[in-house]
């Protein structure tokens, strides 16, 4: 397996350190869930600091110092302690999987792009993808499960006890097996990246994979009203009409019910998406437990 490719939010090295760049710092502790302003206020700090010392590294003593002097004694300590974290899943050295689930309309491809954002994965992709991509090569005579919108599935399967549930399984079981080739390819090349869609059904994923870092999680929203509203926002023209989610989203919250209650049964997390911000916190938390629990096995 080649080195995987990845980016950490910030390249702190050892005791020694490495070079300082003040986007980087910014960036880096804003993805530890320090605000945009006090981010910034930090890394000219840090800048100042460093040029008044004549050096262009940062040793992490130095910067906590720095950060409870700028955040206060609480915050500050905490932004050092997950920036810790994150360097030591950098120095894990290992690729990273990301699977976030959910039902349509939670909000997994913001998240998706966000962590991918934080931790430096620059490839992102969606279920809904791969299966447009199968569409293309399987006639709906072949298979016309993947030629249907996830909660329109069952009108592959109208015979079934219960199409809907029935028409999503069969789908999903269908496109995962472009994910997984997916997965395969990513991990051949040691490449780290994040997968988001509605058919990362718990259960139906790849089972443990070695030599690699993998996160799971399902996104969902509680609130009807909330959920609702986000397809409001996401109205894209003909493609995707709002009325066409509208007209069918009592099939979507069952199917988020039914998603959930798999999520559960299997111990996979389920994330409340009521803020993208918090539940990319969530899904970051994940990621660096899974690191330290795989550092505590080696």
């Amino acid at each position: 397996m080649t080195e995987p490719r990845r980016i950490m939010p910030l390249p702190l090295g050892g005791e020694h350190g490495l070079p300082y760049s003040r986007g980087l710092m910014a960036r880096a502790l804003m993805a530890v869930g320090v605000a945009p302003e006090r981010a910034y206020a930090l890394a000219r700090k840090v800048g100042d600091d460093l040029t008044g010392r004549g050096s262009d590294t940062v040793e992490l003593d130095r910067l906590e110092s720095l950060a409870i002097d700028t955040l206060g004694e609480v915050e500050g300590r905490e932004a050092l302690r997950q920036l810790r974290r994150y360097q030591e899943l950098r120095e894990l050295d290992l690729p990273i999987v990301i699977l976030v689930g959910g039902a349509t309309g939670t909000g997994k491809s913001t998240v998706a792009t966000e962590i991918a954002y934080r931790l430096g994965i620059t490839r992102v992709t969606s279920t809904d993808f791969v299966r447009q991509t199968m569409r293309a090569f399987f006639s709906h005579e072949f298979m016309p499960a993947i030629h249907y919108s996830s909660f329109e599935a069952g009108l592959a399967v109208p015979d079934a006890d219960d199409p809907l549930v029935a028409g999503f399984l069969e789908q999903s079981r269908q496109v995962l097996v472009g994910v997984r080739a997916s997965i395969e390819r990513a991990l051949q090349e040691g490449w780290s990246m994040v997968l988001e869609g509605v058919h990362l059904v718990p259960g139906l994923l790849p089972a443990e994979l070695e030599n690699v870092l993998v996160s799971a999680c399902v996104l969902q929203i509680s609130d009807e009203t909330t959920h609702a509203q986000h397809f409001f926002t996401r109205e894209s023209g003909a493609d995707r009409p709002m009325a066409k989610y509208l007209d069918r989203f009592e099939e979507i919250r069952r199917l988020q019910r039914y998603i959930v209650g798999r999520a559960e049964r299997e111990g996979v997390p389920v994330i409340e998406n009521e803020n993208a911000d918090r539940a990319t916190a969530a899904v970051a938390e994940l990621v660096l437990s899974a690191a330290e629990r795989a550092r505590e096995r080696v």
